[in-house]
């Protein structure tokens, strides 16, 4: 096992945390919110996947890594989106208890 290898899985482990818990929260309540959360997580999910499958060399036809190739667009798409949908969601479901913490 290479360094990358090594790296791409240790960064997996917290991933695959993130998305059981933005699960967990749509699971017990269904709002736009936490499906966002679940999306997002999801999109983070797929980097870590990318990662480990460009660390141990699986799928070498999608060009993992390099420049111009899909695995290199999966990968960038999934962490823009990943980035962006998850910190959304918190944030909307963090100002969605706290207005609902004030009115009580």
């Amino acid at each position: 096992m290479n360094l990358m290898s090594v790296k791409a899985l240790a960064t997996f482990a917290p991933t695959v945390v993130l998305f059981s818990g933005a699960v967990f929260l749509y699971a017990r309540i269904k709002t736009a919110s936490s499906f966002l959360q679940v999306l997002g997580a999801g999109c983070l999910m797929i980097v870590a996947v990318t990662h480990v499958c460009e660390g141990l060399n699986l799928f070498p036809s999608m060009g993992w890594g390099a420049e111009d190739s899909i695995g290199h667009y999966i990968d960038l798409s999934s962490a823009v989106l990943g980035l962006s949908l998850f910190p959304t969601g918190y944030l909307f479901h963090a100002l969605a208890k706290r207005h609902t913490n004030h009115v009580s």
